[in-house]
């Protein structure tokens, strides 16, 4: 992707969905969450990224008696999003499958001109903008007098690669408040269903090296808009699961 990786990402995740509740209460126990793609309450949508981009096409199959998300990029970029309407007691493990049949030849997160990937898994955090360095405060004011509302503080977005080491930290060239964690690499795997994994607390302060606030919304995309190539991205069995599970 360009940009849109940056500030307009992080916006359309907030914005697909009303503002999060947290309850007044006490402490949580607790609950798994499941984000089921065939699951209506969990609110999934398709999400363009601008008019002046293609549409990854993105559609819902039975499969073995699960809901599977199947999208199809050609030169295109969009999302398939889920707000959380209600962090508290949200798990701090994310777990998902995914599959995808070939790698984005060239492709490269590390280069802005190259970003594409044919697996993403987003998720978009609350934060204290206010200690954000002066040039990312600026950039989110003005991004929120031009969308009409307050934007996400930071994503975290595990990606497949076709070459960047296991475990890298990629950190966005167009923002600082966008970082991206390599969690498969390479063409092992490639053709079967890959199960992770992920305590994105953990993540988030390997990432950027602080405690995360609450979780707003998450996200998959299949995105080929920089390299112009064609790729083919499949996921399912998205959902929190508590620490201890």
């Amino acid at each position: 992707m360009n940009y849109f990786l940056g500030i307009t990402l992080v916006f359309i995740l907030l914005c697909c969905g009303p503002a999060n509740a947290e309850s007044k209460g006490g402490a949580t126990a607790c609950e798994a969450r499941s984000l089921d793609f065939g699951q209506a309450g969990a609110g999934w949508k398709h999400q363009p990224l601008s008019k002046l981009k293609r549409d990854t096409v993105y559609t819902l199959a039975q499969e073995d008696g699960r809901t599977v998300l199947s999208g199809v990029a050609d030169s295109s970029a969009s999302l398939f999003v889920a707000p959380i309407k209600q962090a508290t007691g949200l798990p701090p493990i994310l777990s998902w499958r995914w599959k995808t049949d070939a790698l984005i030849p060239g492709a490269d997160n590390r280069d802005k001109k190259r970003e594409d990937a044919p697996l993403r898994v987003i998720v978009a955090f609350d934060g204290d903008r206010s200690a954000l360095p002066e040039a990312e405060r600026q950039r989110f004011k003005r991004a929120q007098k031009l969308f009409g509302r307050e934007l996400p503080y930071a994503v975290l977005m595990y990606i497949w690669s076709e070459q960047v080491p296991l475990e890298s930290v990629i950190h966005s060239a167009h923002t600082s408040q966008v970082k991206m964690l390599v969690v498969a690499t390479g063409t092992g795997g490639l053709g079967k269903w890959q199960s992770m994994r992920r305590n994105i607390a953990d993540d988030y302060r390997r990432a950027y090296g602080a405690a995360p606030g609450r979780v707003l919304g998450v996200a998959v995309m299949t995105d080929t808009d920089n390299t112009g190539s064609k790729a083919v991205g499949r996921y399912a069995d998205i959902q929190f699961e508590c620490a201890n599970d």
